[in-house]
């Protein structure tokens, strides 16, 4: 149910507003209301993981030895186990994560 709310602002910026409103084929109204919902919206955290996900691998030619680079990208270099970025290694992050801090 939509609901009235009157506003006091200056005449300059109203003009502003609505020009910008007009640009963007919408009412003031309705920049108003997106404004209030994304300000009241909660804010929503990435996991690091996620970001991790969606990086490029870097181009490393020239840097390391080839073996080196490969042990550096299929997640065995310096463990005792390989590690990759999948499902099973995400479970067991989040187990000692919660083990860890309680959470």
């Amino acid at each position: 149910m939509k609901e009235r709310l009157n506003l006091t602002i200056d005449g300059k910026l109203l003009d502003a507003m609505k020009a910008y409103a007009a640009g963007k084929q919408m009412s003031v109204s309705e920049l108003v209301e997106n404004y209030f919902r994304s300000v009241t919206r909660p804010v929503q955290r990435r996991n690091i993981l996620d970001l991790v996900d969606g990086l490029e691998m870097p181009h490393m030619a020239g840097v390391m030895g080839s073996s080196d680079r490969e042990k550096m990208f299929d997640g065995t270099a310096g463990l005792k186990e390989p590690v990759g970025a999948d499902a099973a290694f995400r479970d067991r992050f989040y187990k000692e994560q919660e083990k860890k801090y309680g959470l």
